[in-house]
C-alpha cells in the first residue's frame, strides 16, 4: 500500500502547485485592464510561475513545488490616449503585458493537470479500498 500512498502525495503535491497557478492566471485576468493612473506610472504587470521537484527525503520520491512567482519583463502596451490621467507628455498611456488569450490557455492546462491528478488521487484511494477489503 506504500506505493499507492506515495502516488496519491505526488498527485496531491502537483493539485497544490496547480491550484497556486490558477490563482496567478486569475489575477492576471482580473488586471488585465490595470493601468496607471499618474503620468509616468506602470501598469500591472503580468506574472508568471515556475515549477521545481524537491526531493522529499521521508518518502524519497519527487513532489512538485512552486519555485518562484517572478514578473514577466515583456514590454507594456501604449496606446495613445491623451486624456487618460496616466498619460505621458506624449499622450501615451502604457498598459498591462497581459494577453487573455495566454492567461485563458494556462488556465485550462491548469485544469486539465491539476483534474489528471485529482484522478490519480480517486484511483489510489478506490485501489487502496479493494486491496483492504480483500485482506478482510
Amino acid at each position: 500500500m506504500g506505493d499507492l500512498s506515495l502516488s496519491t502525495d505526488i498527485a496531491v503535491a502537483g493539485m497544490k502547485a496547480q491550484a497556486k497557478r490558477l490563482r496567478v492566471v486569475s489575477e492576471n485576468l482580473a488586471n488585465s485592464d490595470s493601468v496607471a493612473q499618474t503620468p509616468g506610472g506602470k501598469p500591472y504587470q503580468r506574472q508568471l510561475v515556475t515549477f521545481k521537484n524537491v526531493l522529499d527525503k521521508e518518502s524519497g520520491v519527487d513532489l512538485v513545488k512552486v519555485d518562484k512567482i517572478t514578473k514577466d519583463k515583456s514590454e507594456f502596451e501604449r496606446k495613445y490616449d491623451p486624456n487618460h490621467p496616466g498619460a505621458d507628455a506624449d499622450g501615451y498611456v502604457l498598459h498591462p503585458n497581459v494577453n487573455p488569450l495566454i492567461e485563458v490557455m494556462d488556465m485550462k492546462e491548469a485544469q486539465r493537470t491539476y483534474e489528471a491528478n485529482l484522478n490519480v488521487v480517486k484511483v489510489s484511494k478506490e485501489m487502496m479500498s479493494r486491496t483492504i477489503d480483500m485482506l478482510q
